[in-house]
């Protein structure tokens, strides 16, 4: 009988998964809801042949040195911003993502931001629970309505455009901003106008932000920015925490300079900037955009075929860096 090949799973996957991963692989794996430790994970991979990683595993040179057998890393993620595909493609190392799939619950979670924050729903929940509820009264926890009101949407690849998509069934106007904009006749079928970033800004009634991390979108947004907004506008960011300056949205939203935010990521996740929490306007989720079970089930399906792939020496579906094959067959 053939030796398995070893692999280590560094996070918790839905139960099938697991267990077809561990009829065909010598399996290290956690099998806790929490990243595991560096330090476990550096000394785990010495013998790995494969990685089937998290995004919140520093995948770096002194990883993949420590693992001299290691052929593929299989990211569990859309991004790879976690992962120094240099070096993996330096050393002969496959890399692949997850594409694809987080697109309709994050557009879900987006639009959940969106009326929780406007409606105070977070707040009207609390003061419900705590018996604080006695009587109605016509002025009581009023928040903004979202139907009719202008929707920002900044960056509009497949997120962006499936919030735009949601955003109509509440017969609100669009504005959106991309490096490249889209033909006149694709906005009117997609019943959207094109703005730049600070009109947008200006005439929004909710911001959104659908954009990657780049050098060019780190701190997109902070207190310049901010102050061009409404102060009776929210801002959603279900994208990279550090787009956003989160310190000084922190100011802003305690001056009101701004009238909420609703956050799904972070500047310095898990960690979160003083004061956030203590605002009564911002409603706060731990980056669970693509968090449903079909989603995540689907995610980590892609992933071990990914992993099949790569340790039966074929070029996985969804690989990073193709010029590792190309240099092996050189």
């Amino acid at each position: 009988m053939a030796q398995k090949k070893k692999i280590l799973v560094t996070g918790r996957l839905p139960d099938e998964i697991m267990a077809q991963l561990d009829a065909v692989f010598d399996m290290e794996a956690n099998r806790e809801d929490r990243p595991m430790e560096r330090e476990r994970v550096l000394k785990k991979i010495a013998d790995r042949e494969g990685l089937l990683s998290m995004i919140t595993d520093r995948v770096d040179a002194e990883l993949m040195d420590r693992a001299p057998n290691l052929k593929i890393i299989s990211n569990l993620a859309v991004g790879n911003n976690n992962i120094d595909v240099s070096a993996a493609t330096a050393r002969g190392i496959a890399v692949t993502n997850t594409p694809g799939v987080t697109t309709e619950p994050t557009a879900d979670l987006t639009f959940g931001l969106i009326l929780a924050v406007a409606r105070r729903i977070v707040e009207e929940d609390r003061l419900t629970r705590e018996g604080k509820f006695q009587y109605w009264a016509p002025m009581l926890f009023l928040g903004r309505s979202v139907a009719r009101k202008t929707l920002g949407i900044v960056g509009f690849g497949a997120i962006g455009q499936a919030v735009a998509k949601r955003a109509r069934g509440f017969d609100m106007r669009i504005l959106y901003t991309r490096r490249r904009r889209l033909d006149e006749a694709r906005e009117r079928e997609m019943g959207i106008e094109y703005a730049d970033f600070g009109r947008l800004l200006r005439e929004s009634d909710f911001v959104s932000l659908h954009v990657p991390l780049t050098d060019e979108t780190r701190h997109l947004i902070g207190a310049k920015e901010l102050r061009q907004m409404k102060p009776t506008a929210f801002l959603i960011n279900a994208s990279r925490g550090p787009v956003v300056n989160e310190k000084e949205l922190v100011e802003a939203l305690g001056k009101g300079v701004i009238a909420g935010a609703g956050l799904d990521v972070y500047e310095n996740e898990p960690a979160l900037e003083p004061g956030l929490t203590d605002l009564p306007n911002v409603v706060l989720t731990p980056h669970v955009g693509s968090g449903t079970i079909e989603d995540r089930t689907l995610m980590a399906g892609m992933a071990t075929d990914n992993l099949l792939a790569g340790l039966k020496g074929e070029i996985p579906r969804f690989i990073l860096n193709p010029d590792v094959y190309k240099k092996s067959k050189a």
